[in-house]
């Protein structure tokens, strides 16, 4: 599997005859790239909830490419309403099979929600984690996590799925920080790989990732790979 980072929670995933987005909030200061040219080839966009920097280029991006959408009930119709022509709309703890690949929706502690022109804020469904797990046995399961505060039942996802990925938040204020991701990384999965994300876009949350890397540094069996942005890198099962 390829990997890239756009910054932020953006991420692309190609593998096989896949290339799938998750969260591409490519417009997000950090990723100084062609945001047609980081996202041409797209086959499936998928969203871990409504907030607007996760949602991002959805629409822009499945209209160019006429990807697939992948997302909550609430969050896909409303993107639906806005352009998006191919949904696949799921709920927590439901699975998809897609060609190449499932994908299976977990929970997380979060909020999900648009922010109107008239100040008013709508409901988009929960938020969500998303286990990604490839038809191809030498393909890494992964874990996008989404905005999230810990839990003990991610236990359990690590027992029910076996994620060899994680993309962990950890810019604090709005998701975990560096000490309760580095605790929930440490104690309830079994990651081969950890990327951190979450972290260095807004003033308000944490710039960098060097407090979590430092907590880390101790973790046998898992690396943390902190990638520059826009930069591929592999990943293996």
């Amino acid at each position: 599997m390829r990997i890239t980072w756009y910054g932020h929670s953006a991420f692309k995933l190609a593998f096989g005859s896949s290339v799938v987005l998750v969260d591409p909030f490519l417009d997000n200061g950090v990723f100084k790239g062609d945001i047609a040219a980081a996202t041409a080839g797209t086959t499936h966009i998928l969203l871990t909830h409504g907030h607007f920097d996760h949602v991002g280029q959805t629409v822009e991006i499945a209209k160019r490419t006429g990807a697939t959408l992948v997302a909550d009930f609430d969050l896909g119709q409303w993107l639906v309403s806005q352009g998006v022509e191919k949904l696949e709309p799921m709920n927590t703890g439901g699975s998809v099979m897609l060609p190449g690949f499932k994908v299976t929706m977990t929970q997380a502690f979060h909020s999900s929600g648009k922010l109107l022109d008239n100040g008013v804020s709508i409901y988009l469904g929960d938020p969500h984690g998303l286990i990604i797990a490839p038809e191809g046995e030498d393909e890494p399961v992964v874990y996008a996590m989404g905005d999230t505060g810990i839990f003990g039942d991610m236990k359990l996802i690590n027992e029910l799925y076996a994620p060899n990925v994680g993309f962990v938040p950890i810019g604090d204020r709005f998701t975990m920080g560096a000490k309760t991701a580095a605790y929930a990384c440490r104690h309830f999965f079994d990651f081969d790989l950890v990327v951190p994300c979450h972290y260095g876009t807004f003033p308000i949350i944490d710039p960098s990732a060097e407090k979590f890397t430092a907590l880390m540094d101790s973790v046998r069996g898992t690396t943390v790979k902190v990638p520059e942005v826009g930069v591929e890198f592999e990943a293996e099962g």
